[in-house]
């Protein structure tokens, strides 16, 4: 939304708070509570002004204030604004937290929030050139609008086939987010037609364009980053080494013994010669990650013993 004078009401953080409290706070998913959480923080404890905070070309290109590019989504203009952002959030949440997992949540989020940020400066740049209009490279946006048309792109992406309430108007999923962009411009002058443009942008590009892809490939190099520091021997196929590419095995562990004790590698080749008298036999996968025969008791163990003592003689 365009930047204009905050109001003093209390009301929307009200309906807000009655909102969480009507979906349960145990049942809202972690990330969707904590951003949640940080938006209303800082609508309460501003960490800077709204004009410090807002988003233009002006401010974040001209002036090379890029910290705009984070602040502006989760600044709000009043009680009102914030209010209608973060019930739209989180009910959004709630549905796609869980199915993307709350790690990538985390993660779209962030890309969303700074990608419709960006994409917002170059079409407040592009009408501002075709136009020859400066005002378009002045107007200072915040607010979280952009990142939930991003998030409305997505979720009805995962349900082409239904149906959305826009105003109370049934609507196509898959043109929902373009009526509500120009019912809102509509009714609501005050609305920044770029951001919410912006957002659903971002959103085909996730959905359609190469966004997805490019984000979870980024995804996977971290964690397997993070695995690899957790494990030196790990990357993507298994164990390697730290050297030439070769596959290695960690110091002092044989590549068949599956990291057991020495106790627990003799006590297996025991049940595996009983069981099978010396030859192949039939094995199972175990939470070491070590192929083992059935288990024996320790009368059968004896048992057996004793028959291969008469075998012999």
């Amino acid at each position: 939304m365009r930047y204009r004078q905050r109001g003093g009401g209390q009301l929307g953080l009200i309906l807000l708070a009655s909102q969480v409290f009507h979906v349960g706070v145990e049942n809202i998913p972690p990330v969707t509570l904590a951003v949640l959480g940080l938006n209303v923080y800082l609508f309460l404890v501003p960490s800077l002004p709204l004009l410090q905070a807002c988003i233009s070309v002006q401010q974040a290109y001209w002036r090379g204030d890029w910290r705009r590019l984070v602040l502006s989504p989760l600044h709000h203009l009043d009680d009102w604004h914030l209010y209608f952002n973060m019930a739209s959030f989180l009910w959004k949440g709630v549905k796609l937290e869980p199915r993307l997992g709350s790690s990538f949540y985390a993660w779209l989020l962030t890309v969303f929030s700074l990608l419709t940020g960006v994409i917002y400066l170059l079409l407040e740049m592009v009408l501002s050139e075709i136009t020859q209009d400066p005002s378009y490279s002045l107007e200072c946006a915040v607010g979280f609008s952009g990142v939930l048309f991003a998030l409305k792109v997505l979720s009805n992406h995962y349900h082409p086939g239904g149906v959305s309430y826009v105003m109370g108007v049934p609507v196509a999923n898959r043109y929902a987010s373009w009526v509500e962009l120009v019912l809102i411009h509509v009714t609501s002058p005050g609305t920044s037609f770029v951001g919410h443009l912006a957002g659903i942008l971002v959103g085909l590009l996730y959905t359609a364009g190469p966004l997805k892809v490019i984000m979870r490939t980024i995804a996977g190099f971290v964690m397997n980053g993070y695995h690899a520091r957790q494990n030196p021997y790990y990357n993507s196929s298994g164990y390697s080494g730290s050297s030439g590419g070769h596959r290695a095995h960690p110091q002092n562990v044989h590549p068949y013994t599956g990291g057991l004790s020495e106790d627990e590698q003799y006590e297996a080749a025991i049940r595996a010669s009983l069981n099978g008298r010396g030859g192949s036999t039939q094995r199972r996968p175990t939470s070491h990650g070590f192929n083992i025969p059935g288990e024996l008791t320790a009368e059968e163990i004896r048992r057996r013993r004793l028959q291969r003592i008469d075998h012999f003689d």
